[in-house]
């Protein structure tokens, strides 16, 4: 079992006590994290470490600030291929703009977007990611598959949701009807998925939710049957939910009670059930997701981008609601930068509720042990602590930009965005010197390109 020393780092923790060093260690053995201290590692320890454990590497991070690997609560890996269309579009006129681009996916398409989505996230410190795939075309292949190979490729973290659409425009809904699937295809689809490919053992690298998408796209037939489905097979749930007023007025005026109120009666809260945006919320419906435990991914540059409006973060934080960054769909928020949501979350937050409103060790905080939380991993990563996960950014803050910066955490959030000098995963290097290791960047820059054009010849 190899030992990996990382020393002379700044260490932002994220454990419980939000303990920092300005200058200290890590020790990995094997995937995990087995030593965190200040200083550098005592001679004794290293001399120890060799004949115990096999060879040991030491790294010397001096100039850098190691963080728990950023996690991302929601995406959607396909639309890599569909960025910048619709850009000046309302979330509904982007939508209907781009269902029928999205219906003429396949497994190959998809594939190729997940992977160039993916890699980006790892370039930009994200060692664990969920994804919402909903759209199932009949003769596109195993799509849900192809993200899957793709995180397998890149060695990413990967909690991948099975999503579904039943509510086509002929019932009143929003997507066409020809991206639409029926409801026992989508409990047949859904099982299948957790069945051949989640793993909820210890240390697990894919776990599998549920996701039927939206209340304008879903009927409550679905929500509650699929709700059924994922507590008995014991995997989280998630969707969107209070994204913009449009669906605020169609859940009033459809289902007379707010998108919270109508998920509550649907059984679709709860401490395994995480919900994508959620910006509209009165007090009611932040008191009965701080009550359910229901967690919310929060998607600021997506959010601002579609004009959606401000998620009221620092309201559901002095609730007790559990709060996590999503960089969402590539077609929405382009840069897909999980370090920069850090930084947007909190802009965003001042610019509503003040200077106070977001401190930079929440930001960060939201990214890391907040997102560990909201995909019910928080006792495996999101902190660094012997005994977690070896899922580690580090991050190197001696260069132009940062170097006059004399907090290492305030330079990371509010910085120009930092090379990535390593992203560990597991244990195993995905990222060197802001290089991918397990990937070939520019063979999956020119695969999501031609793609893109695939996609685009069909439509």
């Amino acid at each position: 079992m190899s030992t990996l020393v990382l020393d002379g780092c700044a260490i932002a923790t994220m454990d419980g006590q939000r303990a920092e060093h300005a200058s200290g260690h890590i020790i990995v053995t094997g995937n995990r994290i087995s030593g965190v201290g200040a200083g550098t590692v005592p001679a004794d320890t290293m001399r120890a470490l060799a004949p115990a454990e096999g060879e040991v590497r030491r790294i010397d991070a001096s100039g850098c600030l190691a963080t728990p690997g950023l996690v991302n609560t929601h995406h959607h890996l396909y639309q890599w291929v569909t960025q910048g269309l619709a850009a000046d579009s309302t979330l509904f006129e982007w939508l209907t703009a781009l269902y029928p681009v999205w219906a003429a996916i396949d497994a190959g398409i998809v594939g190729a977007a997940a992977t160039a989505g993916l890699a980006w996230l790892a370039r930009t410190g994200c060692s664990t990611t969920a994804d919402h795939h909903y759209v199932f075309p009949r003769h596109g292949g195993d799509v849900l598959g192809a993200t899957v190979q793709a995180a397998s490729d890149v060695g990413l973290r990967f909690h991948p949701t099975r999503g579904s659409m039943d509510l086509g425009q002929r019932s009143g809904g929003l997507p066409p009807d020809n991206v639409v699937e029926s409801l026992d295809e989508i409990l047949a689809g859904s099982q299948a998925a957790i069945e051949k490919y989640h793993d909820p053992s210890a240390g697990s690298m894919l776990r599998v939710g549920v996701a039927p998408c939206s209340p304008f796209s879903v009927t409550g037939e679905l929500l509650t049957q699929t709700a059924q489905l994922s507590r008995a097979a014991g995997v989280r749930m998630h969707t969107h939910l209070a994204e913009t007023a449009d669906e605020a007025a169609y859940c009033a005026e459809r289902f007379g009670c707010t998108p919270v109120e109508y998920a509550e009666t649907l059984g679709w809260l709860g401490e395994d059930v995480w919900l994508a945006h959620a910006v509209h919320l009165d007090d009611n419906a932040i008191a009965l997701l701080a009550a359910s435990g229901t967690g919310v991914a929060h998607c600021p540059s997506s959010n601002g981008r579609l004009g959606a409006g401000v998620c009221r973060t620092r309201a559901l934080l002095d609730a007790g609601v559990h709060v996590g960054l999503g960089v969402d769909g590539a077609a929405s928020s382009e840069a897909t930068s999980l370090l920069a949501e850090v930084r947007q979350a909190l802009l965003t937050a001042r610019a509503a509720g003040g200077p106070r409103a977001m401190p930079v060790r929440q930001a960060l905080e939201l990214a890391t042990i907040g997102g560990a939380r909201l995909l019910g991993r928080v006792d495996e990563i999101g902190s660094l602590e012997p005994g977690k996960l070896a899922d580690i950014a580090l991050w190197r803050l001696d260069t132009l930009p940062h170097a006059s910066i004399a907090d290492p955490v305030a330079a990371l959030v509010l910085g120009a965005p930092a090379p990535l000098e390593l992203l560990l995963v597991n244990g195993q290097p995905v990222v060197e010197r802001d290089k991918l290791v397990t990937v070939d960047e520019q063979q999956v820059t020119s695969a999501a390109r031609r793609a893109s054009q695939d996609l685009a010849a069909r439509t």
